[in-house]
């Protein structure tokens, strides 16, 4: 653990933002927190590290982690172009996801060693403030055994995913994280094997709770669920970094 803790949390809110800016974005903050905890290492009076939530959406994109297996992207790269779509090659761990509009992306770059040491831990608190925000509307959801992620229907046979996880992590800093669909069109998840996993639906808040909803509302609750989960003292909101 690191011998100066912090639990203050900096939200920075992007809106919408293409995924290769805001995974600039991520990569800034993660070696400016990796770099202070090397220097800590060495100096008699240590820094503080500090702590950020990410919260946007993207345009449409198809990203897949470094372990990921291609065949999961069912169309090929030249309709990706024809559509405008974009597709990404990326540094977290898990197979292939969606994101775009109707979507909330929370990219936690929180140094762990300020909290516990414990990637497993770690994911599953990220599941639990998907869990507890479901819960807000009256939607039961829950983890399925060997999948990572929250899943509606959770207890039968035909469970359906309704947030993806997947993350890196670096001497205890996080980055990646999180897609909860909110009122995303679903239809964009049939041209992949999400999360490489086949034969599982997806699914979204709107669809669950027939009604329409915005993506500001569920950003407020899951950084209030996150809070409780993981003891963040938020210290502000932010447009921009």
């Amino acid at each position: 653990m690191n011998s100066v803790i912090s639990k203050e949390v900096t939200v920075l809110s992007l809106g919408e933002i293409r995924f290769k800016d805001a995974w600039e974005k991520q990569e800034k903050i993660f070696k400016r927190t990796i770099e202070t905890k090397i220097e800590n290492r060495r100096s008699e009076t240590p820094k503080k590290t500090h702590n950020y939530l990410l919260t946007c959406s993207h345009p449409h994109v198809y990203t897949i982690g470094k372990s990921g297996d291609k065949e999961n992207l069912l169309i090929s790269r030249s309709e990706i172009e024809k559509r405008k779509l974009e597709y990404y090659k990326i540094n977290r761990g898990g197979d292939i996801t969606y994101h775009g509009p109707g979507q909330l992306v929370v990219y936690p770059i929180i140094d762990l060693e300020n909290f516990f040491t414990d990637i497993h831990k770690y994911l599953r608190l990220l599941e639990e403030s998907i869990i507890l925000t479901l819960k807000d509307y009256d939607i039961d959801s829950g983890r399925v055994e060997g999948l990572t992620g929250v899943w509606v229907n959770h207890k039968k046979n035909n469970p359906k995913k309704i947030c993806a996880l997947g993350v890196k992590t670096s001497r205890w800093v996080s980055m990646h994280g999180l897609a909860l669909n909110v009122s995303t069109d679903l239809e964009y998840f049939k041209n992949i094997i999400p999360c490489g996993i086949e034969n599982k639906d997806v699914t979204s808040i709107e669809k669950e709770i027939k009604k329409k909803i915005t993506t500001r509302e569920v950003e407020k609750k899951v950084i209030k669920n996150l809070s409780k989960v993981f003891g963040f003292k938020i210290k502000k909101i932010e447009k921009e970094i």
